[in-house]
């Protein structure tokens, strides 16, 4: 599916956006994570583009847009995140964000919370059981013996237009920060997903968020790693478009069981 990509100027740093689908309420806004672009969502956007409104930002220093000249944390980038929406006019949005998306979207979340009404998280890190450098690096290169080829190779060429000085920059707030504190803080239901053979983002860590959360539920696809958006897009946009649209009814307890399990709190 063809989408016309747009380059935009917020907070004085360059962004490409792109949209899909038809209109629609919620919104889908995708969130790649470190190093990548919105090349690794191709598949979810065109599931989730034939069901509703779907939007990719590439945020600034990756897909080969410049990289800041100033050093940006989560907290930072989260609100460039939120002030891109405010800049497209967007309401009524759901954050799909993965890895290290989870964080930029918790606190863009945070940020402009009117905008956002609900939160889609996948393979949120960082992970308790690694948290440092040297364990993110070691479980990531397991994850690449469970990923498809074609998934390597985009995170290969995206992690090169990323380059390292901006990757290692923003790999160093990504294992700082506590996701499990900024999803207590969260006012918005969310989904917290993972593929069952993801090895950066775990089965017991994942629970752990969902017992910080107010609202959550989780999906859990088997045999799929921490690419799940890549591998298993279509089950992934069923148990995202079943919490978008859960959300306007006001019950987001209930996520279709078609190959994963699932549980909520």
């Amino acid at each position: 599916m063809s989408t016309a990509r747009q380059r935009i100027v917020v907070a004085g740093h360059a962004l490409r956006v792109a949209a899909c689908g038809p209109l629609s309420e919620p919104t889908y806004v995708l969130v790649h994570g470190i190093g990548m672009s919105h090349r690794y969502f191709a598949p979810l956007r065109d599931a989730l583009s034939r069901r509703g409104r779907v939007i990719t930002i590439d945020l600034p220093g990756f897909g080969g847009l410049p990289a800041p000249g100033e050093d940006l944390d989560v907290a930072a980038m989260g609100r460039i995140l939120a002030q891109t929406l405010g800049a497209l006019d967007l309401t009524r949005v759901v954050l799909v964000g993965h890895s290290m998306g989870v964080q930029w979207a918790l606190e863009a979340a945070q940020s402009e919370p009117d905008r956002v009404d609900g939160l889609v998280l996948i393979g949120p890190v960082v992970d308790e059981a690694h948290r440092s450098l040297p364990a993110q690096a070691l479980a990531l290169t397991v994850d690449t013996f469970r990923e498809a080829p074609v998934v390597n190779a985009l995170v290969f060429f995206d992690y090169l237009r990323c380059g390292p000085r901006w990757y290692l920059t923003q790999a160093r707030h990504m294992t700082a920060y506590r996701t499990e504190a900024a999803i207590a803080r969260a006012t918005q239901p969310m989904l917290l997903m993972r593929g069952g053979r993801d090895p950066v983002a775990g089965q017991q860590w994942v629970r752990r968020l969902r017992s910080s959360a107010g609202r959550a539920q989780v999906a859990e696809i088997a045999d799929q790693p921490h690419n799940v958006q890549y591998t298993a897009a279509r089950e992934v946009a069923d148990a995202i478009e079943r919490f978008g649209h859960a959300l306007g009814g006001g019950d987001t307890t209930r996520v279709p069981e078609r190959g994963w399990t699932t549980s909520t709190h």
